[in-house]
């Protein structure tokens, strides 16, 4: 499932996350400067934000657990094994929410690569030749509560939710 082209940039999008969820510790992986990091970095100075440009990440960050990760112009530059790996620590590992910026045609990524990892399409962004796609991740949403998971289906309802074994 595709989303729309929103009328808004990446960087709007990006800025609407670290509003939304005002993360903290914010980690940052790519090669180039975000304005939207910027201006969080400047409208909440109290905020820590560390970055790294390379992978795998310097032991200062991968050891370190952040309440939200931004990957962006970094995918496009490295093996999709590594990418692969940098992305299941960093979920796994790192952070509870993960935003990734990709253009997919300027790497061997797909979307059910992202899809396997547990992101989902945030939004779709188009510029002359070039399409980004914004994957997002959020622990708390990962899975919904599937609806047979009540005490109406307990064998026992009156116990539901009072034992654990």
């Amino acid at each position: 499932m595709i989303a729309p082209s929103p009328p808004h940039s990446p960087q709007h999008a990006l800025a609407a996350l670290l509003e939304r969820h005002a993360p903290a510790r914010l980690m940052h992986v790519g090669q180039s400067d975000l304005p939207a990091i910027e201006a969080y970095r400047e409208s909440r100075p109290d905020a820590q934000i560390d970055r790294a440009t390379d992978t795998p990440l310097p032991a200062s960050i991968a050891h370190q657990r952040y309440d939200m990760a931004i990957v962006a112009d970094c995918l496009e530059h490295l093996p999709k094994r590594d990418g692969l790996q940098l992305l299941g620590g960093i979920r796994n590992l790192n952070a509870s929410r993960i935003a990734v910026l990709v253009d997919l045609n300027a790497c061997d990524w797909q979307a059910t690569d992202f899809y396997a990892l547990a992101l989902q399409v945030g939004a779709r962004f188009e510029r002359d030749e070039q399409t980004l796609t914004l994957f997002t991740y959020d622990l708390l949403d990962y899975k919904q509560v599937p609806s047979w998971l009540n005490a109406k289906f307990w064998a026992n309802p009156q116990m539901f939710g009072k034992y654990w074994w």
